[in-house]
């Protein structure tokens, strides 16, 4: 029920639309009348947890869990956002509105193989400081590299020659490519005075510009356009030296380890869970079968001392002892196959 009431929650944040100056749709005013409820079951929800689990005091309870807190706050910041909304308080609460964005994160908490996932990617936060080093030094390794090759050759383009006539259009927007190599067209002249590339992003004349270049290639986002400009600039005979080891090991190498290291962090967890109920599984089973011997320990001495009270007993009394022993019998029969049962 609570995975239903927090699925319904993110499709009507999701259906609500916002206007300038604070006006809101029809839809989004009939949607906003539904927080009350939502509120209510979360509220419910916490409640049933409280009690069932303790507040804060004790081991175990509500608070000592981290996702329970993070439903806390968001139930307090829903009732106290609600509270501003209709209630004249000096100060804005309702920017605690903003919170609700937490509230799918509230699935986390219930299902057990997202918690999974989560406790993996934090996990994974150390290793992956390191895996971002070594990248970031492969991707200033080739940007140095840039700079040596590159630096000012993407800022050559055809422009119009000064003997056109005025009245004469030309449309130079196509030409503005890099030059060099590749040869202009009549009328038109090779000159360093274009700004360059993506309205001068992608260029190597500094190692800012030369890292976020690096960096576009090794995503490969457009890596063809920068090598076909490098081409029409220097030409196509030694360009290749410097993308297709760029792509190799910047892309298929040094980026695929974060994957890499996330994957290998998320077996481990997945790992640990399970074994975690395992243990969990065969210390039950420990326990059932510590009390199961224990039953027949003392099944075992309740006959011994009935025994004894009959070699002690004679005449007519034997018979009462005798039925009184067979019915205690049954009574323990009984409870060892409940107790086989329940096991």
């Amino acid at each position: 029920m609570i995975l239903t009431t927090i699925i319904a929650n993110c499709i009507v944040l999701a259906l609500e639309q916002h206007l300038p100056g604070e006006d809101k749709t029809p839809m989004s005013k009939r949607l906003e009348k539904t927080e009350p409820y939502f509120i209510g079951m979360f509220c419910f929800e916490a409640g049933i947890k409280i009690i069932a689990l303790g507040f804060v005091f004790h081991k175990g309870s509500y608070l000592r869990n981290g996702w329970n807190v993070m439903d806390f706050i968001v139930v307090l910041s829903g009732i106290l956002a609600a509270a501003g909304a209709h209630m004249n308080i000096s100060v804005d609460l309702r920017t605690l509105r903003a919170v609700r964005v937490l509230r799918p994160l509230k699935l986390v908490s219930g299902i057990p193989s997202l918690q999974i996932v989560l406790k993996s990617i934090m996990k994974a936060m150390v290793p992956l400081l390191q895996i971002g080093l070594l990248l970031f030094f492969a991707i200033l390794m080739f940007a140095i590299i840039g700079l040596e090759f590159y630096s000012g050759k993407l800022h050559y383009t055809c422009t119009p020659q000064h003997g056109i006539l005025e009245n004469e259009t030309v449309d130079s927007s196509e030409y503005e490519v890099p030059c060099g190599v590749r040869r202009c067209p009549d009328k038109y002249s090779c000159s360093d005075t274009w700004i360059g590339p993506n309205d001068g992003i992608t260029q190597f004349d500094n190692i800012l510009f030369a890292v976020l270049t690096v960096f576009q290639c090794i995503t490969m986002e457009g890596w063809t356009t920068v090598l076909y400009n490098t081409d029409d600039a220097l030409g196509p005979n030694w360009n290749w030296i410097y993308f297709i080891p760029l792509i190799i090991i910047g892309s298929f190498f040094v980026l695929n380890l974060v994957l890499g290291v996330l994957s290998g962090e998320f077996a481990k967890e997945r790992e640990r869970v399970e074994n975690r109920r395992a243990f969990m599984k065969l210390r039950r089973q420990q326990q059932i079968e510590r009390e199961l011997n224990g039953y027949r320990a003392w099944i075992d001495r309740a006959e011994e001392v009935m025994l004894a009270e009959e070699n002690k007993n004679s005449g007519p009394s034997a018979l009462d002892g005798e039925s009184a022993d067979s019915c205690f019998r049954i009574m323990c029969i009984v409870l060892l196959l409940s107790l086989q049962l329940l096991s």
